[in-house]
């Protein structure tokens, strides 16, 4: 069955696209969920507003996030944490943490989009990615410093 992709899908591809998929997979899955269109000229029409609707949008997110990683690239976070021997944490900084300090300075972020490389157990300074938009990625510094 040929259907045209409302939505960016994984294992498809691309929003506009014209694919073929098993016609169980379309009926029950795709188009229900909003997925996807069949495929007919009028669809193709609709398709064509909602695509010019969608890269506004997106657009508009991007600029958006480009702002907030600038603002995000200057920020330095810093965490007082227990530590014993060899400088080593009782525990660790995790993105949890590092949101809610965010929302302390005043940046409501979900935790997901912020990705630590590995995981933060000794004190010291790091550099913690923030995932805002799949273009644009943000950098924080965040020093973890001894609580005694």
């Amino acid at each position: 069955m040929k259907i045209i992709l409302r939505q960016n899908v994984e294992t498809l591809g691309n929003v506009g696209e014209l694919v073929n998929v098993k016609d169980g997979y379309a009926r029950n899955f795709l188009i229900p969920r909003g997925f996807a269109y069949f495929a007919s000229p009028k669809a193709l029409r609709v398709l064509a507003s909602e695509k010019k609707q969608y890269e506004a949008r997106m657009d508009k997110l991007k600029t958006e996030a480009e702002l907030l990683a600038s603002k995000l690239n200057d920020l330095q976070l810093t965490f007082a944490m227990q530590a014993g021997e060899d400088d080593r944490l009782f525990g660790s900084v995790t993105n949890q943490m590092i949101a809610q300090e965010l929302s302390v300075k005043g940046i409501e972020l979900d935790r997901r989009t912020i990705v630590i490389d590995e995981p933060i157990k000794k004190l010291g300074n790091y550099e913690v990615h923030i995932k805002l938009h799949h273009d644009v990625v943000a950098t924080v510094k965040v020093w973890v410093t001894s609580a005694a």
